[in-house]
């Protein structure tokens, strides 16, 4: 029996390579860098399945190169990079990974947090350049966690996971998600009231129209001075030139970003000039552990689609309506 033939935008972790390689005929682009978008729609040429990453722009036209396609599977939580409107339309189902990078990834957003409100890099290069002199009273003040407020946008998994750390720092953590329920002692509130009280603001919304620059100089202004902003979510959901300028005025106290707009932020950009601005190269599910069972879950979508089942896990539902 003649396996189905599938693309692999970039070489994933073994433990979900090798379920795919047993049940498929699997191409692999082999290069550290992402497909250009000529290669991608190569890849796709009459292929019966597709497993992406979120680097990779899966449209109409992408979908299209292939009628044998059959299922997509995107090795992330988030689906920004694939249209599913036109994937329903198509009767394509789109898989993702949801619940495996939770726990990474809210680590990470605290690892952010409190490296940027204790200004941990930057006292790491001063050291490295030489400056350290003596122990001085005023040398690099950071902000305090027990007692202070932290305000999380977004409550889904990774949200309630930030929350439930936070209890053990004292925190009293707030959020704002009209979709979602209190948990973990946090309190719903408004958008501008968490904006305003809140001394850490996480950011953990899909990137959407409606989230799309949600951190702007208008939300910005709305902070405290002392507060520090995180975002462990998606690059656009900040608008960059905005938040370069509430830093650089001293708006508010401090960012860390882990992801980016535009993404990967080049060595020049504005932002990696100002010492309140700590930018890592989305780091949020890099972890082994975490990257094996996300290649695993992205291996799973991708042969239940083939084999014609449904998917684990399906970013799209309405495919099987």
């Amino acid at each position: 029996m003649q396996k189905p033939k599938v693309f692999v935008t970039r070489r994933i972790p073994e433990k979900g390579l090798s379920l795919v390689r047993d049940f498929c005929d699997a191409e692999i682009w082999p290069d550290e860098l992402p497909p250009s978008r000529e290669a991608l729609l190569r890849g796709l040429d009459h292929v019966d399945g597709l497993l992406s990453l979120l680097t990779d722009r899966i449209d109409s036209a992408a979908m299209d190169v292939s009628s044998n396609l059959r299922v997509i599977s995107n090795m992330a939580v988030g689906v920004d990079n694939v249209d599913l409107a036109a994937a329903t339309a198509r009767r394509i189902p789109v898989g993702n990974t949801p619940g495996a990078l939770t726990d990474a990834t809210a680590d990470m957003t605290f690892a952010l947090m409190m490296a940027a409100a204790r200004r941990i890099v930057e006292g790491e290069r001063y050291v490295r350049e030489g400056k350290w002199k003596t122990w001085s009273p005023q040398l690099l003040l950071g902000a305090d966690f027990v007692g202070a407020t932290w305000g999380i946008l977004g409550f889904g998994r990774i949200g309630q996971a930030v929350a439930k750390r936070a209890q053990g720092f004292d925190l009293s953590v707030i959020y704002y998600d009209p979709a979602a329920s209190p948990a973990f002692g946090a309190s719903a509130v408004s958008m501008e009231e968490l904006l305003r009280t809140s001394d850490f603001i996480s950011v953990h919304v899909p990137l959407t129209a409606e989230t799309h620059h949600m951190i702007n100089a208008e939300t910005l202004r709305l902070m405290k001075p002392t507060a520090v902003l995180v975002n462990t979510a998606r690059g656009p959901v900040v608008d960059p030139n905005a938040l370069y300028a509430a830093l650089k005025a001293n708006q508010i106290f401090a960012a860390a970003l882990d992801v980016t707009e535009p993404e990967p932020m080049p060595a020049d950009h504005p932002l990696l000039e100002l010492p309140n601005c700590l930018v890592v190269p989305h780091l949020g599910s890099a972890s082994k552990q975490t990257r094996d069972q996300m290649a695993y879950l992205a291996a799973e979508n991708l042969i239940a689609g083939l084999r014609g089942e449904r998917l684990p896990h399906c970013a799209n539902p309405d495919v099987y309506a």
